[in-house]
């Protein structure tokens, strides 16, 4: 700056610098997507990954010569549960076989080929099973009607046959977290119980182990998983055009609350991990009746809102890898890499 110009700027208090060229200076470089996007992807399968290990431990779902059948519909939750146990099987410490089944309900316009070509694709042994379960549902049916249960019933026992013709010790399906609190919400409002879907049960007919190795997985990630690995999607046209279904309707609530309260899922399911008989209104579950005083219980007595703080795992701040879902059990780790030999 030279003289004339300092002492104009002192009159008008506005200085001007003359800016040395620039065309020598290096330019900007734009970074490339790609390496956030790779790292954001392995992110999510090392996530989904460790969620469904963690569930499998927690619930001893798979054991040592197992072979499991894994249902297959078409839709995204059981291409990501048949992805992720095959990568466990791969590594596990443990040996255990996987077959792919699948239902043809004989549904209008259902792509027969889609499956069989995406199963031998990646070499993984599969059964499609036909039996005309649409017919079925609308001639027993009114127009109108909800066919959810009905289909499921028919599915159920169609399944449970199959698993048995093909000698399966498990029946792997592809509930999420987000539907065995739907279960909860659908029992509590139309069905007057406290009842969810468990991570782990017998069958119908007693005969079979059915697992949700799901069932610690957000929907969510569900939905960023299968548009990574571009999964064959197949809609369900028997029920899901179905407008107002209860199941969606509560759907749409949890999403909601997932927006505008974060954390409260989370919480949601960790109460169904947390269960306190003692202060709630079932007298088969606790007995209220033989209650005395000076009686120690387990969780104490006369507390009947316990601290809002949100266990450690879903504080917000905590790296979603590093969660830790349940507490650890002493068994055979899934997630352990398999010896070397």
């Amino acid at each position: 700056m030279d003289a004339a110009s300092f002492s104009d700027g002192l009159k008008t208090g506005c200085f001007r610098y003359n800016r040395a060229p620039t065309e020598n200076k290096p330019k900007h470089i734009k970074m490339s997507n790609k390496p956030k996007h790779e790292h954001e992807a392995n992110k999510l399968q090392k996530r989904l990954r460790h969620a469904v290990g963690d569930a499998i431990n927690d619930f001893n779902m798979i054991e040592p010569g197992d072979k499991i059948m894994v249902c297959l519909s078409g839709g995204k939750d059981s291409y990501a549960l048949l992805d992720i146990l095959r990568q466990l099987q791969a590594s596990a410490p443990i040996d255990f076989e996987l077959v792919a089944v699948n239902l043809d309900q004989k549904q209008p316009g259902f792509p027969e080929e889609v499956l069989p070509t995406y199963l031998e694709s990646i070499g993984v042994p599969y059964k499609i099973v036909e039996e005309d379960t649409y017919s079925t549902v609308k001639r027993v049916l009114d127009e109108g009607k909800t066919t959810c249960s009905l289909c499921s019933r028919l599915r159920r026992g169609i399944l449970y046959r199959t698993a048995k013709e093909l000698g399966c010790t498990k029946i792997a399906l592809g509930h999420h977290r987000d539907d065995i609190l739907a279960t909860m919400f659908l029992n509590m409002f139309y069905g007057g119980k406290l009842k969810a879907m468990p991570p782990k049960l017998v069958s119908d007919n007693g005969e079979h182990i059915v697992i949700r190795p799901l069932a610690y997985v957000k929907e969510k990630d569900l939905i960023k998983y299968a548009e990574l690995k571009q999964f064959p999607i197949i809609p369900c046209n028997l029920c899901g055009s179905q407008p107002n279904l209860q199941r969606q309707v509560i759907g749409d609530m949890m999403r909601d609350w997932d927006k505008r309260f974060p954390g409260r899922i989370e919480s949601m399911f960790s109460a169904l991990q947390n269960v306190v008989p003692s202060h709630l209104a079932d007298t088969e579950l606790f007995d209220f009746a033989g209650l005395k005083r000076g009686q120690n219980l387990k969780h104490g007595g006369d507390l009947a809102f316990d601290s809002e703080t949100l266990p450690a795992r879903f504080d917000s701040g905590e790296d979603e890898d590093s969660i830790s879902l349940a507490k650890p059990r002493k068994v055979i780790n899934i997630l352990d890499s398999r010896p070397k030999n």
